[in-house]
């Protein structure tokens, strides 16, 4: 079986290298942040996890600005098509931080 990827499979792969590059200390941030709430003691978990999901939501914001910053300059089907590859990349490859991405389109 040959698998086939998306005329923007390598796009996406390298803008989200560079977010990657780039954003490195917020997603260490967001590393830190989730062990200290999961590991904290009951008293704190809820003032930690809101800690730790702003920062999920500052990383959303950002890949929702690289995706729309990208899409903006397509016509409304090729559009549509990036941003669709863009979310399953980023689903595939940071998970749980699709938070702005997932099921936008």
């Amino acid at each position: 079986m040959i698998l086939r990827r998306g005329r923007f499979h390598e796009l996406v792969q390298r803008q989200l290298d560079v977010f990657e590059v780039d954003e490195a200390e917020l997603l260490e941030d967001a590393a830190e942040s989730d062990a200290a709430w999961t590991n904290a003691d009951p008293d704190v978990t809820e003032e930690l996890y809101g800690d730790y999901q702003l920062v999920v939501d500052a990383i959303g914001e950002r890949l929702y600005d690289i995706r729309e910053s990208y899409a903006r300059s397509l016509d409304e089907p090729t559009a549509r098509e990036y941003r669709i590859a863009f979310n399953r990349a980023v689903k595939t490859r940071f998970g749980r931080y699709a938070t702005f991405v997932d099921g936008d389109l």
